[in-house]
């Protein structure tokens, strides 16, 4: 049976993602990395893909879990893995084609990305899911600071466009693992913090205490910004929380952050309760199920946008926000429409089809 509360917060990824890439292409003249409207832009942004990666940790986790628990064979293990990561890298590089570099766009069409992060997770998480609880927090201790672990390797001196090319197989590599946009080192924390949501979603207090000493982390990384004059947040750059790559704090923080969007949107569903706000966020729902096919959709709205945008002068702010906050909002009455009338025609019906749920 879904929960309405993990559908809610899928809609809330991929809407984040859907804003901040939109104000990535339809940036607002006058805007610097200063302006409040930036940092918005740019919080939201900074917990889309955390929020993505932790929610298909959790789902994926949980499938394999059922799946290992009724002692399925390894030959149906690959059966039900290998569709999922087929469309996952099919749809990568759809978004590199329809957002290339070449059309005004921000990526090589050969680039891993968020969604090939997600592909090795569901490669992975067959070995994940027999791993013990503590064995995985572990695991996500050691992701935490492998930001530190890998140092120099993460590259923090090079640019968007030398982040998301590579001149050959082994440089292409390296993207994938540990200094490209979503690399598997430090971002694979997600999955592990997904999985151990998953495994405490009865033991409410326990979150909540690992929510409080994240609060009191994110606090401290606050501290020392202020007292030793550094800036908080950049999306790269000399700050305390870098998204490109990720820092530790940033993985400390934004994962926080999504413990405890999962805790308030969760409400009392996990007790057979109402989520929080009942009925009343229903209408985002539709967004959640259909998180793949808008996550892919928008890039072709988007590449679109760039391409007629190359060499024309940036909007002013208030018609680049609307045009920002319009294509966002979109995508909501649009799944609404989608699941009334078409529901099956989407990435997720595709993968529903090639790899039915036993």
């Amino acid at each position: 049976m879904r929960l309405s509360h993990i559908d809610r917060i899928k809609a809330i990824a991929v809407l984040f993602m859907v804003e901040v890439h939109t104000a990535a292409i339809v940036p607002p003249n006058g805007v610097t990395v200063g302006h409040p409207a930036a940092f918005v832009a740019a919080s939201f942004g900074g917990m889309a893909a955390p929020l993505f990666v932790t929610i298909s940790g959790w789902g994926m986790y949980g499938s394999a879990r059922r799946r290992i628990s009724r002692g399925v064979g390894a030959a149906e293990i690959v059966q039900w893995i290998f569709p999922r990561v087929l469309i996952l890298c099919i749809c990568q590089l759809m978004v590199n084609i329809l957002l290339n570099v070449d059309r005004g766009g921000r990526f090589e069409w050969h680039t891993p990305g968020v969604l090939t992060l997600l592909a090795i997770g569901a490669i992975l998480s067959p070995i994940i899911a027999m791993l013990s609880r503590n064995q995985r927090v572990v695991s996500l201790l050691i992701f935490s600071i492998s930001p530190l672990m890998i140092g120099d390797y993460s590259q923090p001196e090079i640019g968007w466009f030398e982040r998301v090319g590579s001149s050959g197989l082994s440089e292409w590599f390296s993207r994938l693992v540990w200094n490209g946009t979503y690399p598997i080192v430090p971002w694979i924390f997600y999955i592990f913090l997904g999985t151990i949501l998953y495994d405490m979603r009865s033991s409410k207090s326990a979150r909540e205490m690992g929510i409080i000493f994240g609060l009191v982390a994110t606090s401290a990384t606050i501290a020392i910004s202020i007292i030793e004059g550094i800036t908080w947040a950049l999306t790269s750059g000399e700050a305390i929380l870098t998204f490109f790559p990720a820092s530790m704090p940033f993985l400390v923080v934004s994962g926080t952050m999504v413990a405890l969007a999962m805790r308030i949107l969760e409400g009392k569903e996990e007790v057979g309760g109402d989520p929080f706000y009942g009925d009343r966020l229903a209408f985002l729902e539709p967004a959640g199920r259909l998180s793949l096919t808008i996550y892919v959709a928008h890039f072709a709205v988007l590449g679109i946008i760039a391409f007629f945008m190359q060499g024309e002068p940036r909007l002013a702010i208030v018609p680049a926000f609307t045009v920002t906050i319009a294509h966002t909002i979109i995508w909501i009455p649009l799944s609404i429409w989608h699941e009334r009338f078409i529901p099956n025609f989407s990435l997720e019906g595709v993968i529903r089809i090639l790899q039915p749920e036993r």
